[in-house]
């Protein structure tokens, strides 16, 4: 029977809350529940599969040559440091409502409907485009195996980048098929699979940071914080967005250009908040959650520290590739067998990272599905694998076309404006959990409240400001869009409001 706490509170319909005690009893509905599998290895391995991806391949050359130098190591670190910070909120709820759909579901129990149904648009937003961008970048990798194993695609199946006319990327498109199957056979399965794979993965890294010490010159390590330089201006939507606001202009090397460059490693770490989108299907989650969420980040600020450090050691930072860092550094002390250790590696990883977010996006629009939000068609699990098959069948086969079809290239940014934007809603969510329900339950408690919430609120936004003025315009765009579906749909169908009534 429904206790007075269960009901949402009377007030704005629009900012209505769903109470966490409502969200778990959701879950164990058996039409709607999924399947308890995962553990904090899993976990962690999860976190680890998707965040390592191009970024340590590519990245690091690219903010060495343009904007740190060998100082590149510190930026990863305040890049770590102010994802730990979201980190540690993103536990807390993780912890405390583990219930799929991450921080729409988080934002649903403090901060009302209608933000979560913003910030669950955009989730899927971030975690769709993000696959189809990996996917295609992994396309790039394999095709470029096979060609020096001397196997050619036809232009026409390369992608749109490549072909002269109509170009389908059949790669990409396959890829996301496959992923596809691997997350509607199970969880247990798609954790056996990143398992392996990111095993791999990990390897190949460290054969790569082991390997390189041997060819380091700290003469290269000299000035390790280059003399600050001005950025050139941009102009118009492909400025910054604080530059167009108050006027400053970002430095490129000295101390303030560490800060810059955390801005662009920071995007390097995207993807540990997915771990958040598993907790209903973790066996321990109060337990393993945040264990798995800060362990993955820990080992992924580690290696990237690592590898900065070696590829700015082995050639001066002026002489770095911009697209091919690691495997060129390699070529450059004359062992250009690394190059393709480096280019099999990040195929590999790649794999992974998108298969992750492929998974993530499912549980989002899984948990939004059984809110009454979008059609409750989509909220029922696999009577024998107990997975959401149906978003996850939807969703594969629309990204995998877009992925095929689009050369989505400038539309990456995208994926970094919504990850900041989640960030920013989970931890003023754990601020207001805090007052509205302190009764709660927390296995694991976000130290030192308001002042870490706050901190994590204000480096997300600093980095929101440094992307260009037209990612922020494409992004209200689709934020638009989904305020149009909720007033036209989820605001009727809401299951809330008819327990409300």
């Amino acid at each position: 029977m429904s206790t007075q706490q269960d009901l949402p509170p009377s007030g704005n319909r629009l900012f209505r809350t769903k109470t966490v005690e409502q969200s778990i009893r959701d879950t164990e509905e058996p039409e709607h529940a999924l399947k308890k599998s995962l553990s904090a290895l899993d976990l962690t391995v999860f976190g680890v599969g998707v965040i390592i991806g191009t970024g340590i391949f590519v990245l690091t050359g690219k903010v060495a040559k343009e904007t740190a130098g060998p100082a590149t190591a510190i930026a990863f670190v305040v890049a770590g440091v102010v994802c730990a910070l979201a980190a540690l909120c993103y536990a807390e709820f993780a912890s405390t409502v583990p219930v799929a759909g991450s921080a729409y579901t988080f934002s649903y129990a403090s901060l009302g409907e209608l933000v979560a149904w913003i910030i669950g648009w955009d989730l899927v937003l971030e975690f769709a485009l993000g696959t189809a961008v990996v996917a295609v970048g992994w396309s790039g990798y394999v095709r470029s195996l096979l060609d020096n194993a001397g196997w050619h695609l036809p232009d026409a199946l390369s992608g749109p980048d490549v072909a002269e006319g109509f170009g389908f990327d059949i790669l990409a498109f396959v890829l996301i098929l496959i992923l596809t199957v691997i997350l509607v056979l199970g969880m247990k399965l798609s954790a056996r699979v990143t398992t392996v794979v990111v095993a791999v993965k990990i390897a190949v890294v460290l054969i790569v940071i082991i390997a390189g010490l041997f060819f380091i010159d700290t003469a290269n390590y000299s000035p390790f914080i280059p003399e600050a330089q001005p950025q050139p201006s941009g102009s118009g939507l492909d400025a910054p967005l604080v530059q167009l606001i108050f006027g400053y202009a970002p430095t490129n090397f000295g101390v303030m250009g560490i800060f810059t460059a955390a801005s662009v490693v920071f995007f390097a770490f995207i993807g540990f908040d997915v771990v958040a989108t598993a907790a209903e299907e973790t066996k321990l989650p109060q337990r393993d959650m945040p264990r798995g969420i800060m362990a993955s980040l820990f080992i992924c600020t580690a290696l990237y520290v690592a590898v900065s450090i070696v590829v700015t050691g082995m050639q001066h930072y002026t002489e770095l590739s911009v697209s091919a860092p690691l495997a060129d550094a390699f070529k450059a002390v004359g062992h250009p067998f690394y190059a393709g250790v480096i280019s099999f590696g990040a195929a590999v990883g790649l794999t992974t990272v998108c298969m992750i977010l492929l998974l993530g996006q499912t549980r989002v629009f899984f948990a939004m599905s059984r809110d009454g939000l979008l059609p409750r068609f989509f909220s029922k699990t696999h009577p024998r694998f107990r997975t959401p098959y149906r978003p996850t069948i939807l969703l594969g086969v629309l990204i995998a076309v877009v992925a095929g079809l689009t050369s989505i290239n400038e539309l990456a940014t995208l994926v970094n404006i919504g990850t900041l934007f989640a960030f920013v809603v989970v931890a003023l969510g754990v601020i207001v959990l805090r007052r509205t329900r302190p009764d709660l339950h927390r296995a694991f408690r976000t130290p030192w409240v308001p002042l870490i919430p706050i901190l994590s609120v204000a480096a997300s936004v600093w980095l929101m400001l440094n992307l260009p003025a037209e990612t922020w315009l494409r992004f209200a765009v689709w934020m638009v869009i989904g305020v149009i579906i909720y007033f036209t749909y989820g605001r009727k169908h809401s299951r809330v409001s008819r327990t409300r009534a």
